[in-house]
């Protein structure tokens, strides 16, 4: 397959691109910190321009404004980057006869269930990041006939900033932490992530789909974990969201259901815990050569 990736140097993208180019695909990987490899997501002149170029017969946009705090005050970035340009994506796809991926996120719902959300349940995002990912998501659907769109959370990896490595660098220099202990989700880990992708860009699928590792968990829980494999002696205390107030409203429980991703796939995602360990060798080997763990 001949793949473009936008948001290739974040920390799904890099994923992506590397999975990709393992199976044998041509990869094209775009990033605003790549000025070599320009595009502009925002504009759909240069989209166009991009398609006709290169070719590809899958787009997959990982590019996305995720500073969920920061939405709340840089409104109009959010809209733009996170609604807007997914639907100029979609347009020029449909056009080109691309296929589409898109990357979407469980804050698209409200977190008041209590059973996991599925595909078909009904989005209610709370902050406006949750918002513009899901105004993003309608205008994938409504930009193009077949497409792709994957939801998934609490997303940790070596490629980008994550709750788990900050964590991590927080808990070496202090004895002490508090962390959230009543946010519930599934801690999952990008290269898992990346390989769902990949298969479900094989196997030809489209709609919705939730992908994350199995298992869940509070932040309290994993921040411990983290910690634990590090052997780090830092104390982890848990406490309310009240505690610990934060611009954007997160959803309390977003659980997400993964079994339409199982049978469409055949196949498990990994336990988080197990892909924590994964990570936290990666962790451990590339931070002991600086000095900083």
């Amino acid at each position: 397959m001949n793949v473009l990736i936008t948001g290739v140097q974040g920390l799904l993208g890099h994923e992506v691109a590397h999975v990709c180019a393992g199976a044998g695909d041509t990869v094209t990987g775009t990033d605003v910190r790549l000025p070599s490899i320009p595009l502009n997501i925002t504009d759909p002149v240069a989209i166009r321009a991009a398609l006709v170029s290169l070719r590809p017969d899958w787009l997959v946009n990982c590019a996305a404004y995720t500073n969920v705090d920061g939405c709340e005050t840089d409104r109009e970035a959010a809209w733009e980057l996170n609604a807007r340009a997914p639907g100029h994506l979609a347009r020029a796809c449909e056009e080109l006869g691309v296929k589409l991926l898109h990357i979407s996120t469980d804050y698209v719902f409200n977190g008041t269930r209590e059973a996991p959300y599925t595909e078909t349940d009904e989005a209610d995002p709370v902050s406006v990041y949750g918002k513009t990912k899901y105004a993003g998501e309608v205008a994938v659907r409504e930009g193009i006939e077949h497409y792709l769109i994957v939801r998934t959370q609490w997303l940790f990896g070596p490629h980008g900033k994550n709750f788990v490595s900050t964590i991590l660098n927080l808990a070496k220099d202090r004895d002490r932490i508090s962390v959230v202990n009543d946010q519930w989700g599934s801690p999952t880990y990008s290269k898992d992530l990346a390989r769902a992708i990949r298969l479900l860009m094989e196997r030809g699928a489209s709609g919705i789909y939730h992908v994350c590792n199995r298992g869940h968990a509070t932040w309290y829980d994993l921040a411990k974990k983290a910690i634990e494999l590090v052997d780090l002696p830092t104390e982890v205390v848990p406490i309310p969201t009240t505690e610990y107030p934060l611009p954007a409203p997160r959803p309390a429980r977003s659980i997400l259901s993964t079994k339409r991703f199982v049978e469409a796939t055949g196949k498990l995602m990994p336990a988080w815990q197990i892909s924590l360990g994964h990570y936290i060798k990666e962790y451990l080997f590339e931070y002991r050569k600086t000095g900083l763990v």
